[in-house]
């Protein structure tokens, strides 16, 4: 294993003080927690994210005016206990209630809905809105149903958009329900993620393999095979988002393509490219784009399509300017 770090038992800790510590404009840290906040005042309802290290920029990167309120750094691919999610909800509360947005891993649900029930107590109105955006497969490890992934991105964007403009905290999880339900994606795999502590990869692939619907922390995917061209990865997975959208010629989509870590960007807009080539051949229009790395998982080669289908609205406030370390 070839890391730049020190203890790998301290990984996270010192990512999180070399963060605030890189970009104090934008960001803070909650004193002796793993809790990135703003360092912004701000007047609206909090909107609270986060989970396991080694997604970066998930999620403190996102944090700052128009997106999250808060980002609990849990473990490498561990979730946040529950009393750093609450810290994380108190140090931002402004009166207004507390928006948590959790992807559908049972780790993180159950600790964040343990979080809110101790809001509950201090009498801080917390709602939350579950992502479950991974369509690769139905159940996986750690998860019961979908498992959330980087379509978990957009749905900071659009509710921390909407959140600014004063929006109240029950329409925004209402609204949020329903965006999710409209985003989907699937990812692939060439190589496996290096946890630090472990010290080897979670899976091992030939130098001829990949594979199609890996999740973020490395769980399984649905297909096993001999690498492919960028274009024929791009049919596999369109088809399975067409599937999915059961999308019809002139309907507007968002396209979003994420890197796993290691991926270079060379590599990314090739696959962007042939991607909308084959939406384009359905009439598909793609009104909003994006390609880098947003949800990764630690040095894992590979890459991730989400898209999302657009209203008016739902464009104009992905557009809306934010001051954000990574968006």
């Amino acid at each position: 294993m070839k890391k730049i770090i020190n203890q790998p038992k301290n990984v996270v800790e010192e990512m999180v003080a070399g963060l605030v510590s890189a970009y104090p404009d934008y960001v803070k840290q909650i004193p002796e927690t793993l809790v990135i906040a703003r360092t912004d005042d701000f007047d609206q309802v909090a909107l609270v994210s986060g989970g396991g290290s080694g997604h970066e920029p998930s999620h403190a990167g996102f944090v700052g005016d128009g997106m999250l309120s808060a980002a609990v750094c849990g473990q490498v691919f561990t979730s946040p206990t529950p009393d750093q999610i609450f810290e994380a909800i108190k140090g931002t509360n402004k009166g207004k209630g507390t928006l948590l947005i959790v992807k559908n891993y049972s780790g993180d649900v159950m600790n964040f809905d343990m979080a809110k029930e101790m809001a509950d107590m201090e009498e801080i109105e917390v709602a939350s809105v579950l992502v479950d955006d991974d369509i690769a497969v139905e159940n996986s490890t750690y998860t019961q149903g979908r498992r959330g992934v980087a379509g978990t991105v957009l749905v900071h964007k659009i509710l921390g958009a909407l959140a600014r403009q004063g929006k109240e905290l029950n329409d925004l999880a209402e609204y949020g329900k329903e965006l999710v339900s409209d985003i989907k994606t699937i990812g692939i795999a060439l190589s496996g993620a290096t946890v630090p502590e472990v010290g080897k990869p979670g899976f091992v692939l030939a130098d001829d393999e990949m594979e199609y619907g890996v999740g973020i922390h490395g769980e399984p995917g649905y297909r096993r095979e001999k690498i492919k061209t960028s274009s024929k990865m791009a049919e596999e997975v369109v088809g399975k988002l067409k599937a999915e959208f059961n999308w019809q010629s002139g309907e507007s989509y968002g396209l979003f393509v994420n890197g796993m870590g290691a991926t270079p960007l060379m590599e990314l807009f090739i696959y962007f490219n042939d991607v909308k080539a084959l939406l384009a051949a359905d009439g598909i229009k793609v009104d909003f784009s994006k390609v880098g790395n947003y949800m990764t998982s630690l040095d894992m080669s590979g890459a991730s399509v989400t898209m999302i289908k657009l209203d008016d609205e739902r464009l104009r406030l992905l557009n809306e300017p934010v001051h954000t370390i990574s968006w």
